[in-house]
């Protein structure tokens, strides 16, 4: 869990990987479960890599 914006709010997050570069990123569940709105079942949430602008997937693993 993280602190985000400076509040005292613990932001549960999921970790997400690149599929291009390898690299992860921890996505705010929120922002995941708003993407998984617009999916079909069993679809996937993608998100964009803001390290090379690749696709990154949810990881098995946990966030750091």
């Amino acid at each position: 869990m993280k602190v985000l914006f400076g509040l005292n709010e613990e932001i549960i997050t999921i970790l997400f990987k690149s599929k291009d570069c390898r690299e992860e990123d921890d996505v705010p569940d929120f922002v995941v479960h708003e993407f998984q709105q617009y999916k079909k079942k069993g679809e996937e949430v993608e998100d964009e890599c803001p390290f090379c602008g690749g696709t990154m997937l949810r990881t098995k693993k946990s966030p750091k």
